[in-house]
């Protein structure tokens, strides 16, 4: 899943145990609307770095997994969601100048390409 929006908030890195760290940060989204959504999300372990190079007020790209869990407490079963993030990067900072390539079109990797020249003597294409 991904979503796009305003980067908040972020906090500083948690060491919850030896082996295991998270980092919360919120993302604000639908901001052209009267009412904008703020999302809190997750990153953990060696990701916990991503953040550092995006600044508060930030457009950026979020990819995450949806994250969920039962915990059986005193009170009763109660049911807990993570939005875990596992790329974030720059909104519009992906896009780069398309190749050049001679003035020929360019070939999209999934469909068969053909090359031939004139002194082939074979006519069949394979």
């Amino acid at each position: 899943m991904e979503v796009t929006g305003q980067l908040k908030l972020k906090y500083d890195t948690q060491k919850v145990s030896e082996k295991f760290q998270k980092r919360d940060f919120i993302l604000s989204t639908d901001l052209s609307t009267p009412y904008p959504q703020h999302v809190s999300f997750q990153i953990t372990q060696d990701k916990c770095s991503l953040l550092d190079t995006f600044n508060v007020g930030e457009e950026i790209k979020v990819q995450f997994n949806l994250r969920g869990r039962e915990w059986n407490g005193p009170q009763g079963i109660k049911y807990f969601n993570t939005l875990e993030a596992w790329r974030i990067e720059k909104v519009g900072a992906t896009s780069s100048a398309p190749a050049q390539n001679n003035g020929q079109m360019q070939q999209s990797s999934s469909a068969p390409v053909f090359n031939s020249s004139v002194a082939d003597n074979d006519d069949l294409p394979f």
